[in-house]
């Protein structure tokens, strides 16, 4: 026993756990009161625990079995008919249909949503990227992609949606698309976000963005939340104002500061210096994602972690950007910080996976692979 816990301690990456760790202690003390009985905490904390314990055991299986269609499809066709299942259960907040309520506890199916796409996508291309340039694949690719998004944008969840398309153009250009193609989805992309803004978009959703145009507009109204977002950001300084200390948040000027703009609170806190570290950390996660994908033991694998790796980027780059009001307000939580814990299951799950594919790949074996599943359907 002994000598199977030590060699996993070998071959398990502290360095992603502590990074982990670090960034999910930082949303932790930035979402607490200190005053009393302070639920968001207790909750946050029993979540880190749970979700920390789902990365350290899924990093010990070996996942070459999702190689398989059959279990890939199954495991796509039952998180779609959960999302279609919001419909008839699921519960309605803050005019979203977008979660399942159990006892006081709600879940996101659409956080999984984004893990299962990753798996399908994966497997798709690594049978077929060696004739990514033939259109036929990028379509098809394109509608398994296009699914779950019209589910998740009639909940609607502009900010999931946007994420499930930001995943599958990400692992298209990973997977090896050309030139022309690439303008040709791009000029694609244009069109169905010109008829989205005439025919899908909410007032409310059309106001965001319109702020983030002309951000001086409404600031008492639907500009409030990012202009107070970017005072926040601005007032911490150098060194932050001190745990605790942040005004906008802990005076309520700042809404949502547990959720969609905790880094504007922690950066209040923390100052640019704690915002910067925060921002190693992050990296950090990134890079051990990409030296993964590099090492891995097959094509599958490799494209698995990009899209991980993609999955978590979009998320960082569209909830930092509209802290500091460079993006328009989505409603994206900041993986492993922001408080709630579909999302932190999902990433951990996805984190989990990833390391358990390094761990068994093979030393040396590097990602152009030819002819690899050979014998394996």
């Amino acid at each position: 026993m002994s000598a199977k816990f030590f060699s996993f301690l070998r071959k398990f990456d502290l360095g992603l756990f502590v990074a982990m760790s670090c960034i999910l202690v930082s949303g932790l003390l930035t979402m607490s009161s200190f005053q009393g009985h302070d639920s968001y905490f207790i909750k946050q904390s029993v979540w880190i625990v749970i979700t920390l314990s789902v990365f350290i055991l899924t990093s010990r299986f070996d996942y070459r079995f999702l190689r398989q269609t059959r279990i890939v499809v199954a495991i796509y066709l039952f998180l779609l008919s959960i999302l279609t299942m919001l419909f008839v259960i699921g519960h309605i907040s803050k005019g979203a249909q977008s979660w399942f309520e159990f006892g006081g506890i709600a879940f996101q199916p659409s956080d999984l949503m984004k893990l299962g796409l990753i798996i399908l996508l994966a497997k798709y291309f690594s049978r077929r990227h060696v004739e990514i340039a033939n259109i036929r694949h990028i379509i098809v690719s394109g509608v398994y992609a296009f699914i779950p998004f019209v589910l998740v944008v009639l909940q609607p969840d502009l900010g999931s949606a946007l994420v499930l398309l930001s995943i599958w153009f990400g692992m298209v250009l990973v997977s090896g698309i050309s030139k022309k193609h690439l303008f040709t989805v791009i000029a694609i992309g244009i069109v169905i976000s010109a008829l989205a803004w005439k025919f899908v978009f909410k007032p409310y959703q059309k106001a965001r963005i319109m702020n983030f145009v002309y951000p001086l507009q409404d600031i008492r109204g639907t500009g409030y939340n990012a202009y107070q977002s970017t005072i926040a950001v601005g007032s911490g300084g150098l060194f932050g104002k001190g745990l605790g200390y942040g005004t906008q948040s802990r005076l309520n000027f700042l809404p949502e500061y547990r959720t969609d703009f905790i880094f504007a609170a922690f950066a209040e806190e923390w100052g640019f210096i704690g915002a910067l570290l925060l921002l190693i950390f992050y990296f950090v996660i990134l890079y051990k994602l990409a030296v993964y994908a590099l090492v891995s033991d097959s094509t599958f694998e490799a494209l698995f972690t990009y899209g991980v790796m993609i999955w978590l980027m979009t998320h960082i780059v569209i909830n930092i950007g509209m802290n500091i009001g460079i993006m328009p307000v989505t409603g994206i939580p900041l993986p492993l910080m922001s408080y709630g814990g579909s999302h932190l299951l999902a990433e951990c799950l996805a984190l989990g996976m990833a390391t358990g594919m390094y761990r068994y790949a093979r030393s040396g074996h590097k990602y152009h692979i030819k002819n690899e599943f050979v014998g394996l359907e």
